[in-house]
């Protein structure tokens, strides 16, 4: 086996910090730090995931009232040692073009949405984490048959965990974290005739 390149050697004993992502320009995109580990994603991404993140980032900002943000692909410092990236997020804080990070109390909706490769932190790490760190709503959203379907959970706050606040098909409308209408089937372009059989 060829020895791992001296970028990912952590740089002390006590092993990778929030602040030390700013520095690993050699890492490849999208790489993540889970309870001080680096996380990289390792599979390709889907199209389906791609254009989904896409529709929903330019629904939301559609929908977003003044000074509220969405953006797309942007860790969140969580703590010292946690500094995940998900699919999107909406936030309070101004923007700002030299930002690579977000605090947790700037965020008021993270959303993920699942693949293969992230379907457990998704489901259970960040779905916790976040909770954790005070992120009062949470999107998880699933692909049923090439339709995203919306789990839904909001923070009880004395607790510092999530409850389901539902799951959506088709349509979602949430008064929180402003008024939000999705139509989920219209999001995406639908599959041209025969392309699930010459996927099969």
């Amino acid at each position: 086996m060829s020895a791992l390149p001296d970028w990912m050697t952590p740089p002390r004993e006590e092993g990778w910090f929030a602040e030390d992502l700013d520095r690993l320009v050699e890492a490849p995109r999208h790489t993540e730090l889970i309870d001080g580990a680096l996380v990289f994603m390792m599979s390709p991404q889907r199209a389906w995931h791609g254009r989904l993140v896409t529709a929903l980032t330019m629904a939301l900002m559609e929908q977003a009232g003044e000074g509220v943000e969405v953006e797309r692909e942007m860790t969140i410092r969580l703590d010292a040692r946690n500094r995940p990236e998900p699919d999107l997020l909406v936030t309070s804080a101004p923007y700002d073009p030299n930002r690579t990070w977000f605090a947790p109390q700037d965020v008021m909706l993270v959303v993920e949405v699942v693949s293969p490769e992230s379907a457990h932190r998704d489901r259970t790490v960040k779905l916790r984490k976040y909770a954790e760190a005070g992120i009062p709503h949470y999107w998880c959203i699933e692909d049923e048959g090439t339709t995203p379907v919306v789990n839904v959970y909001e923070l009880d706050a004395p607790t510092r965990a999530y409850v389901a606040a539902g799951i959506f098909r088709d349509v979602i409308e949430r008064p929180v974290p402003f008024e939000i209408r999705l139509d989920l089937k219209g999001l995406l372009p639908r599959s041209a005739p025969g392309e699930a059989s010459r996927d099969a």
